[in-house]
């Protein structure tokens, strides 16, 4: 599966270099470039990419302003994960691999009050397909609250005092409860039943 890549950068330099590394990788390609952050939401919108690498410092719209826009509509759609573009040039094409596999939606910090903003703005609810967070047990409630906070599954696994294959196992099943196809989705939930509240991570 190749992982869709939008780059959004003020400076075209920046960006063709963005674009070189991620077009390096088999499993990645760059399906949209962006030079502002009403660009960025436009693109996000038209070509719908599994993932967004944003510049925060942009003319017109900011980073966090277009990203809020971006992910409110994402998210809830079923969108992979976000991250924000603060990592080395060596790094990247592994922290997009991350992100995309949902394994690091939110990440401590600046990422989480991102999502927190974005939930608050007024927007229907998330239908649930399957049962309401109350079919889960109380293990999984307190699994579906770590994901709801960044944590991938190893993190999950120590903080529970787990194996990393039985929190896994843990989150598949709650996947399964909800009727939902993913962890982005899975955070929806935990915010909009009320598990997870802003402020609280």
């Amino acid at each position: 599966m190749t992982i869709r890549v939008l780059l959004a950068d003020d400076q075209t330099l920046v960006r063709a270099a963005f674009a070189m590394l991620v077009e390096s990788a088999r499993d990645m390609e760059v399906v949209g470039e962006a030079g502002s952050g009403r660009e960025a939401v436009g693109a996000a919108r038209e070509v719908r990419p599994d993932l967004v690498v944003m510049d925060i410092r942009m003319p017109d719209l900011d980073g966090i302003e277009a990203t809020r826009l971006i992910a409110v509509e994402a998210l809830r759609a079923g969108a992979s994960g976000f991250m924000v573009k603060d990592t080395r040039p060596a790094e990247l094409l592994d922290a997009i691999r991350t992100v995309a596999a949902g394994e690091a939606l939110l990440s401590p910090g600046p990422t989480a009050r991102l999502i927190e903003r974005f939930l608050r703005s007024p927007s229907v609810p998330m239908p649930v397909p399957g049962g309401g967070p109350e079919c889960l047990s109380d293990r999984e409630r307190e699994v579906l609250a770590l994901v709801a906070r960044g944590l991938n599954n190893t993190e999950i696994a120590e903080a529970l005092g787990l194996s990393p294959l039985t929190a896994k196992t843990h989150v598949s099943r709650i996947m399964g409860k909800l009727g939902v196809r993913d962890r982005a989705q899975l955070v929806i939930v935990a915010y909009e039943s009320g598990m997870v509240t802003p402020g609280t991570l």
